[in-house]
């Protein structure tokens, strides 16, 4: 009976042994667990300040929280490690003398999703480099050398909320990161502050919305002093967005190379800082965001007459579209007012007021009509020319007369009155001239007794002509021949 006990008894152990390396197995952990540089808790392995040049080889494949920290890491090559580590979501190495990371660094751990590069010595930030991380969602690189940042440096990192590139060297603004529509879709803090920014894209700042502005630091750099910065900052400070509310006293410029906090630019004379509010015309198509600082709210709308604007409306004018905006079909008149947002979050609610003013006429497009400003301009200057080409440009209507012959006294008769283009002379003036000067237009009156026009006597053959008394005088018109201008037969002598 004794040697069947002990045959059982080693086909128990046997069978024990065999189910625990099935287990082993079945599980993928591997026979090494933990480097002997590193201390390891569970799926967390902590190598910090152990002084070393290189990353440990054969780090186990279940890694899920790897600190490397407070070492002497100088090039992060794609050999890095040799195992794939599938299951690493936050990786840590700052404090060490990073200045080189290759594009293909990332390929092992596809699933990163927390990445500390802070403390180094990175200055160029290459295309593609973390093209790999698309599952990426906080990465920090504060505290570096980085003076050039590459447009396509984060491409495909779809999934980043929070960057942060403060206390480098950066002179451009990376416009391309926070623009709506860009690459970084999920992107709500970007702290570039303490770099060497100079001139900032305002008016492209200015259109961001505000959970993109809430998250965007910029202070304790040398920005250029205006009164766009600071009507820019106004407005944030007015929307009490955190990125100038927590740094308000590090938020300064620079003017004549003196240091200005950017709320105290008197020396620019710049206007005080108001809210404008909304402009449309009758029938225009308009929609009002409800620009929260916060993303995915629930958002309310109230009319001015204290009514709630609901979703969809059949014959509305006024409705509420799925992202929460306030959308007007065809603006009337009595839509104008003050229209107020109220949004529920997780963190925090918001209360929005926007005002509405709707002018009454319509505003037509670039090819209707004329501005009335300009076209009685226009009125103006057709006039003038018109006036010029008659004065100037009217043919002459003495053009047939030809030169005359020096007048006889004795053949003229005060029986026709005469109109000069000159002025009468001094009875007295030089005789020397000649008769010839005096050229006359006589309107001839019929012979004859009787009054004129105007109950005055027409001149006839027996009023007395006064004698010449010198060479070439001109007789002084009489003047009740002045009637005789309203005759009927003209003549040109």
């Amino acid at each position: 009976m004794q040697p069947q006990c002990d045959l059982r008894g080693l086909w128990l152990l046997l069978l024990s042994l065999f189910l625990l390396l099935f287990e082993e197995a079945r599980a993928g952990r591997p026979l090494v667990s933990c480097p002997a540089a590193c201390l390891c808790a569970s799926n967390i392995l902590s190598c910090s300040k152990q002084q070393l040049p290189n990353v440990p080889h054969s780090l186990p494949s279940y890694t899920a929280l790897l600190d490397l920290s407070h070492n002497n890491l100088s090039r992060l090559r794609a050999e890095w490690t040799p195992t794939r580590l599938t299951h690493l979501h936050s990786l840590l190495l700052s404090h060490n003398q990073l200045n080189f990371i290759s594009s293909e660094a990332f390929s092992p751990v596809p699933n990163l999703r927390y990445l500390d590069l802070s403390s180094n010595q990175l200055r160029t930030l290459d295309e593609f480099l973390f093209s790999e991380l698309q599952a990426l969602e906080v990465l920090l690189l504060y505290n570096n050398h980085i003076m050039a940042v590459d447009r396509c440096a984060f491409d495909d990192v779809v999934q980043l909320q929070k960057l942060y590139l403060s206390q480098n060297q950066i002179s451009r603004f990376p416009l391309e990161l926070v623009k709506e529509g860009a690459k970084l879709p999920k992107l709500t803090l970007l702290d570039l502050s303490s770099n060497k920014l100079k001139n900032l894209p305002l008016p492209d700042l200015q259109k961001l919305p505000a959970w993109i502005k809430n998250g965007l630091y910029l202070h304790n750099n040398p920005l250029h002093c205006d009164c766009e910065l600071y009507q820019l900052f106004s407005h944030w400070q007015y929307r009490q967005l955190s990125s100038v509310m927590d740094f308000q006293e590090d938020l300064y410029c620079m003017s004549s190379k003196k240091l200005h906090n950017v709320f105290s630019l008197s020396f620019l004379n710049c206007s005080e800082y108001k809210e404008r509010a909304w402009e449309a015309h009758l029938g225009d198509t308009l929609t009002i965001k409800c620009d929260t600082k916060q993303q995915g709210m629930t958002k309310v709308w109230v009319t001015p007459s204290n009514e709630r604007v609901l979703d969809e409306v059949a014959n509305s004018t006024v409705t509420v579209s799925k992202d929460g905006s306030l959308h007007f079909r065809r603006v009337q008149v009595e839509d104008g007012g003050v229209y107020t947002c109220y949004a529920v979050g997780e963190a925090f609610n918001e209360t929005l007021s926007v005002e509405l003013k709707v002018y009454n006429f319509t505003l037509h497009g670039h090819h209707d009509t004329l501005n009335t400003a300009y076209t009685t301009l226009v009125g103006c200057i057709l006039s003038v020319v018109l006036v010029l080409i008659y004065l100037y440009l009217t043919p002459c209507r003495c053009w047939c007369r030809g030169v005359e012959k020096p007048s006889s006294h004795q053949g003229d008769s005060l029986s026709s009155s005469m109109l000069s283009t000159t002025p009468n002379h001094d009875p007295m003036a030089g005789g020397d001239k000649d008769d010839g000067f005096d050229q006359r237009v006589a309107f001839l009156e019929p012979a004859g007794t009787g009054q004129g026009q105007n109950g005055k006597l027409k001149p006839g053959n027996t009023l007395p002509v006064p004698e010449a008394t010198g060479k070439g005088q001109r007789r002084m018109s009489d003047p009740e021949s002045v009637s005789s201008v309203f005759s009927d037969t003209p003549i040109v002598v």
